[in-house]
């Protein structure tokens, strides 16, 4: 077994290190290697460590554990998509509290153009039902990726929906890769791999369906989107918790209304009402705010074939056109401008018409450069 891969492994299995604390102890040590050979003492001087969990990582010794997973991942054909690598999702790597190793099963493209998450009630109705494969097939002509978690109900509806329309769909689970939860839809989670569709999860096998996995669960499905759509909510629960999480990753959120006395709308209302989610009606709402275009211009694709750029301006179209759409975060990093300056170039683009902002400080160029 692969060194680097086993303590990648590792990392995910001891108690109480998250997303934010293992990218603080690789910082810290050079290294993922490096953080399970430093000593004890060294790790407690880490802001944020202490001692009770410096003494917890210098004396993991569960290696057995991790060659177990290990021969699951080989035997099943497993991709393990670590935080730094080109595989891992562009969206997530922006999301400070992203877990730092994903498993994935699956040829669904994680950094497709256009990402959508789709959620909402498991006890789902007619209205919602029928809301949910009207918006997904409204999108098809964008050809997004859809994400949603594969428990009963909405989540459930918009995995059909998309396998239906030809779109690439993957669920997000709350538990690792050994088991499918719920167990009815095993069939439908058999369907989305044999259609170019994913199964994906931050949890090692024998991983239990615990509650507490599925707020986690939920910020995956959040941070992996551009948009993230609530078709019915009750006033509590999982929905409102990945529409929350989403609203802080600077997600744009839909909720589909329903009648004040639904149950399971009074969430999405409420969402509405607090200026945390844009009303959705149709798919067409979703193309306004988040600016997506059916066909592009061909007149201005040929006025964009007479724009000259200064050199800072062609090194940042240039990362633009590799990516399709780039983040503001990702143009910082590639490119080493500051902050500052990354903002000037941009905006100085976008008044020339070569770049277009998109929801979520993403840019893409505007016709043919």
């Amino acid at each position: 077994m692969d060194d680097i891969l086993k303590y990648k492994i590792a990392m995910t299995m001891i108690p109480g290190v998250g997303g934010i604390t293992a990218k603080k102890l690789i910082s810290y040590c050079g290294g993922i290697d490096a953080v399970f050979q430093e000593k004890e003492s060294a790790l407690k001087k880490i802001p944020g460590i202490g001692n009770h969990l410096a003494k917890i990582v210098s004396r993991f010794k569960d290696f057995d554990r991790v060659e177990k997973e290990f021969l699951f991942i080989e035997k099943n054909k497993i991709k393990v998509l670590f935080f730094t690598e080109k595989g891992y999702p562009e969206r997530l790597k922006h999301c400070d509290d992203g877990p730092i190793l994903l498993f994935y099963k699956g040829n669904a493209d994680l950094n497709k153009s256009k990402v959508i998450a789709v959620v909402g009630t498991r006890s789902i109705t007619e209205y919602g039902k029928e809301k949910c494969t009207e918006i997904v097939e409204g999108l098809k002509k964008h050809d997004p990726l859809i994400v949603s978690g594969l428990a009963y109900g909405v989540d459930a509806r918009a995995h059909k929906t998309a396998i239906d329309n030809n779109l690439q769909t993957i669920g997000v689970l709350g538990h690792g890769l050994d088991r499918i939860y719920p167990p009815l839809n095993k069939p439908l989670a058999k369907r989305m791999l044999e259609e170019n569709g994913g199964l994906l999860t931050d949890f090692p096998t024998e991983t239990k369906p615990d509650r507490e996995n599925f707020p986690k669960r939920n910020r995956i499905i959040a941070g992996l989107v551009d948009a993230l759509i609530v078709i019915e909510a009750a006033k509590t629960g999982g929905a409102l918790i990945t529409a929350n999480i989403a609203n802080t990753y600077n997600r744009d959120v839909f909720a589909v209304p329903g009648r004040t006395n639904d149950v399971y709308s009074q969430g999405s209302n409420h969402l509405i009402k607090i200026h945390k989610a844009n009303l959705l009606e149709t798919s067409a709402d979703i193309e306004y705010i988040m600016n997506w275009e059916s066909e592009p211009s061909k007149t201005r694709n040929q006025q964009q074939l007479f724009i000259e750029l200064e050199p800072d301006e062609t090194i940042l179209a240039d990362l633009i056109k590799e990516k399709g759409e780039a983040s503001f975060d990702f143009l910082v990093n590639s490119s080493g401008f500051s902050f500052s300056k990354t903002s000037v170039i941009l905006l100085n683009m976008e008044f020339k018409g070569a770049v277009k902002p998109l929801p979520g400080k993403i840019f893409k160029l505007n016709g043919i450069l």
